[in-house]
């Protein structure tokens, strides 16, 4: 059903059941899947591609433009997946020549006032809670949570399963399997609840809580703990992924909390 009080272009392109309330505002270079529902006065603009059984809910705008001086005005697009839950007031913006679109995957919550930026690349079953803020080319994988008010800076990568604190400033990657806190965000240790709740055995814990140690607690640099876990760790999934993601940083990766940096109390 579509409001007669909803600004709808000839052009947009409806598949079948889809629910656009009054005062919504879509374009014409605008694609939306099946059993989706579009609230009151929701702004999707042209170059949207967005899945089945998405909500978008009140003032939310899909596919405005990217906030990068570098912008020509280029043809670019966001790419929305399937189940994702999209709350009031917040934004995800299209891509630019880097990357030429924005992609969030599916089964997603991006709660009140997040902000996806320019060229993002946004994984499965996360969560972003109220007024996260991504910054351009951010990367976060399957099944991040990252809490309220946090701030990720551009071209950073979250790992995949990590959970971060609210209020974090993450300027540097967030390795796989971590928990996240303090300022700067530091490791603090693995996802241990996430991991468990998703099905990971004890023994698949273990491994990497393992390489954690190594990893975080030792004092190696990342190259040589990232060797000593090939050499020390039987081959697995979560290995791989961790040694991989390490390896293929490029703007660093962050470190283990200091309790004694200035700021912080020793408890």
């Amino acid at each position: 059903m579509i409001s007669p009080l909803a600004h709808v272009h000839p052009d947009a392109k409806f598949g079948s059941n889809v629910t656009v309330e009054p005062f919504a505002y879509i374009a014409g270079d605008v694609t939306i899947g099946d059993d989706c529902w579009i609230g009151p006065g929701a702004v999707i603009y042209d170059g949207a591609r967005i899945g089945k059984n998405c909500k978008i809910h009140s003032a939310a705008v899909i596919a405005g433009l990217p906030q990068d001086l570098k912008f020509r005005g280029e043809y670019t697009t966001v790419e929305i997946g399937d189940n994702n839950t999209i709350r009031e007031c917040a934004t995800i913006n299209r891509g630019t020549a880097a990357k030429g679109k924005t992609v969030v995957g599916n089964n997603n919550l991006i709660m009140a006032y997040v902000h996806i930026g320019h060229d993002c690349q946004v994984g499965n079953n996360v969560v972003l809670v109220n007024r996260v803020s991504l910054g351009g080319e951010v990367e976060v994988g399957d099944w991040a949570i990252i809490g309220g008010h946090s701030a990720i800076h551009q071209f950073c990568r979250i790992g995949t399963h990590s959970m971060l604190s609210g209020g974090s400033l993450v300027n540097k990657d967030v390795p796989p399997f971590v928990k996240g806190a303090h300022y700067p965000v530091s490791f603090v240790g693995a996802n241990f609840i996430g991991l468990r709740r998703r099905g990971f055995t004890s023994e698949q814990v273990g491994h990497i809580q393992e390489m954690f140690r190594i990893l975080f607690q030792m004092g190696y640099g990342y190259g040589k703990a990232c060797d000593l876990i090939e050499a020390e760790i039987p081959r697995s999934e979560e290995r791989d992924t961790i040694i991989g993601f390490i390896r293929s940083s490029k703007g660093g990766v962050i470190k283990p909390f200091n309790p004694t940096k200035e700021g912080d109390e020793v408890e």
